[in-house]
């Protein structure tokens, strides 16, 4: 269920950035893959049930590691952010700029 709603959601932004005249090659490797908007997902419920407190980059770290300890299908995208400096939306382009 939650990749079928990763999977619209990565087409809903792939729309945006075609719509907004951008060019396909520059932006197709920014996007996430299904399996990071699902962490993504998953990490923002956690983050919500704190309280909705921006995470440490300490914490981040542990809810990645929960996520991937919960859901071992999503162990290789977990991998992948947790090695990445920017794991806050670098496909969204109101964050990309600042």
């Amino acid at each position: 269920m939650l990749r079928a709603e990763a999977e619209d959601e990565l087409s809903s932004l792939k729309l945006e950035r075609l719509r907004a005249g951008e060019d396909p090659w520059d932006f197709m490797e920014d996007l996430p893959t299904v399996d990071e908007l699902v962490v993504f997902t998953l990490r923002a419920e956690h983050i919500e049930a704190d309280g909705g407190l921006r995470p440490t980059h300490a914490r981040n770290q542990r809810l990645l590691r929960i996520i991937a300890g919960q859901y071992p299908d999503l162990a290789p995208a977990v991998q992948k952010m947790l090695s990445s400096e920017n794991t806050h939306r670098r496909w969204d382009s109101v964050v990309r700029e600042l």
